[in-house]
């Protein structure tokens, strides 16, 4: 598992009420790593927040944490 990877299974396991259904894929291609979430449908208010508060700040913490290991990469959160 990729430090990316772990980082965003790390703290959406932290916000869900259903921390076993929290999954995590990392798709890697030639410039840009998709990080996959995908929760249980309870939990997808919790992960997006309000007017996607939460969503844009597991994107923030995403880009910071690719930025120091030198790497693109975008989180997608699937329903």
């Amino acid at each position: 598992m990729s430090e990316l990877k772990d980082l965003i299974h790390y703290v959406s396991k932290s916000l869900v009420d259903m921390p076993d259904e929290v999954e995590v894929n990392e798709i890697i291609g030639e410039q840009t790593t998709v990080i996959e979430l995908k929760v249980d449908k309870t939990d997808l208010g919790k992960v997006i927040g309000k007017q996607g508060r939460t969503a844009r700040a597991l994107r923030t913490i995403l880009n910071a944490a690719s930025t120091k290991l030198r790497k693109r990469s975008v989180l997608e959160i699937i329903e």
